[in-house]
């Protein structure tokens, strides 16, 4: 429920409040004695739904932006009017649910803090990102996602296309560019830092953090997660659910991703970041993606019916452009997860492969002790390079026809030659 305060203009007192009753709202007026161009204040309550129908029907009559409307939330309203204008307008369905344009925008804008303090946190964000990261620690990891500022951005682009509002469109675009820009970098600075200062023991590899790992190598599933951010985001801000948890979800597919591209460069490994760029890029394009398509199917249109024709074809076209770009990394990450599976099925037919050798009785008292598959560091498309058996036999036994089968066995599974290490073990049975 809403309570509206709108101040009326001089020589329409009459005709809004006929308005306002053809509608069946109740209204209060009182004289307005500021000695400017308005005779009275309206105040009326709406339920949300409302709230658009009837601001848009009372500008047709002639409030404009030179007055001012106040829109604020209201916890109670008792009045059988109010309640069949409630049945009138909530029905059920998705714009019923759904606050107005007018406060959309306000919302939207009001999401975005000043340039300082997104700078700011946006900088610290990435920061205590780059250092969980390192530490391979998921909470550390969450906690800058908490602080990172990037709902606003992330959801004003789409919100500033589907209303018309250009502007907000344009400031969304340029925060959330900089954004990216500015966690790339900072990121890349502070473990620049970190490493020559040997604040992490020196000759670390990357590639064996598994925080770090995981979005070296992203997959088709950070894809869904980015659509589903950028949905749950606009669906919390366009029915005025609390955005904050929502706003922890699109930092979780922004912030630890452009981390990991820092990382990466300040390790010198540019080529292990493309994966990871890949999946910022992928991630903020779906959030916009979901957010535009979202937005229109919840129905919000622009204020002005004369520019609804050239905004459906400029939303149009930015989601065919959005889909376009996003289907094309998809392909990208595709391939991506295509390796990684590859990968995968290769040491689960080698372990089985091995197992199969090792219970032959010629082999008899030999036992796998472990497998490892060392990857190539050709990122974002790893590939088995080296395979490490440890057997344990008795002992002072050794077989060398035992490392030439394995060998045999393990490159049967690889396209291209595999190395193979058998590292035999004495095992004492007691």
């Amino acid at each position: 429920m809403r309570l509206v305060q709108l101040t009326i203009p001089t020589g329409k007192r009459q005709t809004l409040l006929e308005t306002l009753d053809e509608q069946g709202v109740d209204y209060v007026v009182t004289e307005e004695t500021s000695a400017r161009d308005f005779t009275a204040v309206a105040y009326f309550p709406l339920p949300a739904a409302a709230v658009e129908p009837v601001l848009d029907s009372l500008q047709e009559q002639g409030v404009d932006e030179d007055a001012y409307t106040v829109v604020v939330d209201a916890e109670t309203v008792i009045s059988r009017r109010f309640e069949a204008l409630r049945e009138e307008y909530e029905n059920g369905d998705v714009e019923s649910e759904r606050i107005s344009r007018q406060e959309l925008q306000a919302e939207a804008e009001s999401l975005t803090p000043s340039f300082k303090i997104y700078v700011t946190m946006t900088v610290v964000s990435a920061i205590v990102a780059t250092a969980g990261l390192l530490l391979d620690s998921a909470a550390v990891v969450v906690g800058s996602m908490v602080i990172a500022p990037l709902i606003g951005p992330a959801l004003g682009a789409s919100v500033g296309s589907v209303i018309d509002d250009e502007e907000l469109f344009l400031s969304s675009l340029k925060y959330q560019l900089m954004g990216v820009v500015l966690a790339i970098a900072a990121a890349a600075i502070f473990a620049w830092t970190v490493r020559m200062t040997n604040i992490v023991p020196p000759g670390l590899d990357i590639s064996a953090v598994d925080e770090i790992a995981e979005r070296l190598a992203p997959d088709l599933l950070s894809l869904v997660i980015a659509l589903g951010a950028g949905v749950a985001g606009i669906v919390s801000i366009s029915t005025g659910i609390s955005v904050a948890l929502v706003g922890v979800m699109i930092a979780a597919a922004l912030i630890p991703p452009a981390a990991t591209v820092g990382i990466a460069l300040a390790w010198g490994q540019p080529s292990a970041a493309i994966g990871s760029t890949v999946l910022v890029l992928v991630n903020v394009l779906s959030v916009n993606l979901a957010g535009l398509l979202t937005l229109w199917y919840a129905g919000y249109r622009p204020e002005n019916l004369f520019e609804l024709r050239p905004t459906q074809k400029r939303v149009r076209r930015r989601a065919i452009g959005l889909i376009v770009i996003v289907l094309l990394f998809g392909v990208f990450l595709g391939g991506i997860t295509y390796s990684s599976y590859s990968a995968a099925t290769f040491e689960e037919n080698t372990r089985e492969d091995v197992q199969d050798l090792l219970e032959q009785p010629d082999y008899d008292g030999y036992q796998l002790l472990e497998l490892e598959v060392v990857m190539d560091e050709n990122y974002p498309f790893v590939r088995p390079e080296r395979v490490i058996a440890t057997i344990g036999g008795p002992p002072g036994e050794t077989d060398p026809d035992l490392a030439d089968e394995l060998d045999d066995r393990v490159n049967r599974h690889g396209d291209d030659s595999i190395a193979v290490e058998v590292r035999f073990v004495e095992v004492a049975q007691r």
